[in-house]
C-alpha cells in the first residue's frame, strides 16, 4: 500500500481528519504560528522558521477525535516539521504501545 492509499484509508476510518481541510483550521493554525512567533516550541529546538510550510500547529495533548481538544487553541503549539516528524511522532507511537490501541 502506498502513502496515498494509506492516507485515503485513514481519512475513511478517522472522519476527524477532514477538520484539517477546513478554513476554520487554517485560521486557527495561522493564529498559533503568529502567537508563537513562527518559533518551534519543542524543548531544545527554538528554530525560527519563516517558511510556514515547514511549521506544524501541533496538538500538545493528542485529540484522538475529541472535537473540544482539536479546536482548543491552548492545546496547540507551533513546532517545526523536523521536530514534529521525528520527536512528536515517536512520542505518539510510544503512547500507543502503552495504551495498546489508538482511540
Amino acid at each position: 500500500m502506498n502513502e496515498q492509499q494509506r492516507s485515503q484509508q485513514r481519512d475513511a476510518t478517522q472522519p476527524w481528519r477532514a477538520w484539517y481541510k477546513t478554513s476554520r483550521w487554517q485560521k486557527l493554525r495561522w493564529s498559533v504560528l503568529v502567537r508563537d512567533l513562527f518559533t518551534c516550541q519543542m524543548a531544545g529546538c527554538g528554530r525560527i522558521e519563516p517558511n510556514t510550510s515547514l511549521l506544524v500547529a501541533d496538538h500538545k495533548q493528542p485529540h484522538r477525535g475529541n472535537e473540544q481538544l482539536f479546536w482548543d487553541e491552548a492545546n496547540l503549539q507551533c513546532i517545526c516539521k523536523a521536530c514534529h516528524d521525528r520527536l512528536k511522532q515517536r512520542e505518539e507511537r510510544d503512547s500507543m504501545q502503552t495504551r495498546g490501541v489508538w482511540h
